[in-house]
């Protein structure tokens, strides 16, 4: 993979170093203690929101601190994984599939994967539901029983969260009609036409953007917060997710917020054998800047102290960033309980898969499929002990 290719990202984009700075703002420049002079960080697509918040981050880390940051795009999901995992990146801005990738689910249930020892610097809050046509009279979740819902069985991360959200409202595959779309797009083009009632969505997907051009077509279907009982079997379920209003997104406003589902997307991930001074210095600078980049975007707003030490998250946060956060007064006796509970829970997970390849004969050689169906059942065990 050629990482060299992009060295410039537009204009002071996030992949200018400091040696191609203006003469007047590398005077400007404040070495930072322990600041990695390099990075290359792993993001979404160069056209998706999550490249340009990165963008916008790094470029005030490059000319507050002069080191030199370089985005390395990635489409798929589980390259941006790949990319982390080969050390071909110093940081990946990761959504559900460092989830996956800790927990050992979908695509990393392989022989050269499992469940992976991860550690996150801090994340930046996200939102989805169901969403549903209003001429489909659906208002709550029991009323998508009988109705049309659309799905597109490669959207892993958004149908893992709508499944943990229809388990806990007892509603399964065979109370609706499932219809199967190839993509969001169109699976939401269907929504607006009417030819489904409802489907799942992430609030901030360049692709829900089109209910912005109907809003008054389509309802978000609200998960309240006081539904304990729901939210009790959600998190059991998916622990990463927790309630949420949600202000800002497709056919939301600061003047129409919705209670939704809550998760942390991106993630800011590295291994857990990450250098702890090069973290702690990465998360400060990005804590401690934030007034350059904060106002750049609306949803940067999400990254002011102390939201990006929010828990829960997908994996552990790394012993540096802790350290800052500890300075900075924002991690909790409830932050060190989560901690601990999550660190032994991904461990007893990493431990599971290490005895089960060792010292089951079937896993050594089992193709995918064959490895899942050994897997899970085992996984499922584990977590029932904790």
């Amino acid at each position: 993979m050629d990482l060299t290719r992009r060295a410039c990202l537009g204009g002071l984009g996030a992949a200018l170093g400091a040696s191609v700075l203006p003469d007047q703002t590398r005077a400007q420049v404040k070495p930072l203690p322990g600041l990695p002079s390099t990075m290359i960080w792993s993001v979404g697509d160069d056209d998706g929101p999550r490249f340009k918040e990165a963008q916008a981050i790094a470029d005030a880390l490059t000319k507050m601190h002069g080191t030199r940051i370089r985005l390395q795009p990635a489409e798929r999901a589980f390259g941006r994984m790949e990319q982390l995992k080969e050390r071909q990146v110093t940081h990946g801005w990761l959504g559900t599939e460092v989830f996956f990738a800790a927990e050992g689910l979908n695509s990393y249930i392989a022989p050269t994967w499992g469940p992976q020892d991860l550690r996150c610097i801090g994340g930046r809050m996200s939102s989805m539901s169901i969403v549903a046509s209003r001429a489909s009279g659906i208002k709550a979740l029991a009323d998508l029983k009988g109705k049309r819902y659309a799905i597109v069985p490669t959207n892993a991360a958004t149908n893992i969260k709508a499944e943990a959200i229809l388990d806990a409202a007892g509603i399964t595959a065979k109370d609706m009609t499932l219809v199967t779309f190839p993509n969001n797009a169109e699976a939401f083009a269907a929504l607006l036409a009417g030819t489904v009632d409802a489907a799942a969505a992430a609030t901030q997907a360049t692709s829900a953007r089109v209910f912005d051009s109907q809003p008054d077509e389509v309802q978000w279907i609200e998960l309240p917060a006081n539904n304990r009982d729901l939210w009790s079997k959600i998190q059991r379920t998916l622990p990463l997710a927790l309630p949420f209003t949600e202000d800002q997104g497709a056919a939301i406003s600061k003047d129409a917020p919705m209670a939704l589902m809550g998760y942390r997307d991106p993630v800011v991930t590295v291994y857990a054998d990450a250098n702890d001074l090069d973290v702690h210095a990465v998360t400060k600078a990005i804590v401690e800047n934030y007034e350059l980049y904060g106002s750049m975007m609306p949803i940067l707003s999400r990254w002011e102290m102390p939201r990006p030490a929010g828990f829960p998250t997908a994996v552990p946060f790394h012993d540096g960033a802790i350290k800052l956060y500890k300075e900075k007064n924002v991690w909790t006796a409830d932050h060190q309980r989560w901690q601990d509970a999550i660190l032994k829970r991904q461990g007893l997970l990493r431990q599971g898969w290490a005895e089960m390849m060792t010292k089951d004969p079937a896993a050594k050689d089992a193709d995918a499929d064959k490895l899942r169906d050994l897997w899970m059942p085992r996984r499922a065990e584990i977590l029932k002990s904790l």
